[in-house]
């Protein structure tokens, strides 16, 4: 199983949600023996509503710790996760004492840790307990002093309110909830952020080798999104294209305005395709990579669809070197 691009997905997808509600820092180091935090947030003094993320907005209605895990936990990831919990514990009472004063209860934040599955004997282990009146399925707390809850997101409810958590789940489940966010309508912020997410690890695994059937499967179901996604880009591209093209061109006439705005259209959607291949497969785009987006957009036909084939063999300075 390739978890890391699972591991990236969850941090970023966590990240882009929960913005919008309050401070988030992924991978923040903590201790002198560092351990890593996933995703740390905490909420703004006046709060935006979290109703549009369901069930994640609740979660997130305090100052939280989240840890999400692609595969089902075991009994040392909890006991990993609360370390990382009694470690910031232990450093927001000594960021306090310096500062003449003491942490509140209500100030430090509650860990939850998201996984597909947990065994019912390790629920147990750690008194893990529902509180179905109040939270439905799926969402397990451990004794209060703990401030942990762990979120077994297979078993939450398929409802619109645990969509964001259910995408954070594998194989049918995840699925299921990716089938779901399409239906939602195309006017959602949240929809479009996601997606392109999605359409980020669809191309981080296909680099991959050795993939997993559940991994196939994944990426077959987000081919054609990923697909519907680009010919919309490129359709956006052509229109503004047409229109750019019609309002610079009125004095050389109709018709050259409207070629103009077609090349223009496509060359637009074709850089769309580059800049997120570029970015699936090496982060976020420096100056250097943005610098080999003309040339590689100038090449014929032949040469750059044997590029984009060799894209996935090519490391960073094999990729620069070809345009220098």
């Amino acid at each position: 199983m390739t978890v890391f691009p699972y591991d990236q997905f969850a941090k970023d997808y966590l990240k882009e949600l929960l913005s919008p509600l309050g401070e988030v820092e992924t991978s923040r180091d903590i201790a002198a023996e560092v351990r890593e935090i996933d995703v740390w947030f905490a909420p703004r003094a006046q709060p935006t509503s979290a109703t549009s993320l369901g069930l994640l907005g609740r979660l997130a209605a305090t100052a939280a710790i989240f840890e999400p895990y692609r595969n089902a936990l075991d009994l040392e990831d909890v006991r990993n996760c609360m370390g990382k919990l009694f470690d910031v514990f232990a450093f927001l009472a000594r960021q306090a004492r310096r500062n003449n004063a003491s942490v509140q209860e209500k100030d430090l934040p509650h860990l939850w840790i998201i996984s597909p599955t947990a065994s019912e004997s390790l629920l147990k282990g750690f008194g893990a307990t529902l509180d179905v009146d109040n939270w439905g399925s799926g969402v397990y707390f451990l004794h209060p002093h703990l401030k942990t809850g762990i979120v077994v997101v297979h078993q939450l409810p398929r409802t619109p309110e645990t969509l964001w958590l259910r995408l954070l789940g594998k194989g049918k489940v995840q699925q299921q909830a990716i089938d779901e966010l399409v239906a939602i309508p195309e006017n959602d912020p949240v929809k479009g952020v996601v997606l392109e997410l999605l359409n980020n690890l669809k191309a981080i695994l296909e680099v991959n080798q050795n993939l997993e059937p559940e991994e196939q499967d994944l990426i077959m179901r987000l081919s054609p999104i990923y697909e519907q996604r680009l010919a919309e880009a490129t359709q956006k591209g052509i229109e503004q294209g047409i229109q750019q093209g019609i309002e610079r061109g009125i004095e050389r006439g109709i018709e050259r305005g409207i070629e103009r705005g077609i090349e223009q259209g496509l060359r637009q959607g074709q850089r769309i395709f580059v800049e997120n291949l570029l970015r699936a497969k090496f982060g976020e785009l420096d100056d250097e990579l943005r610098g080999i987006i003309e040339p590689f957009l100038a090449l014929s036909s032949t040469e750059f669809n044997t590029l984009l084939l060799q894209l996935s063999a090519l490391s960073r300075a094999e990729l620069l070197a070809r345009f220098n």
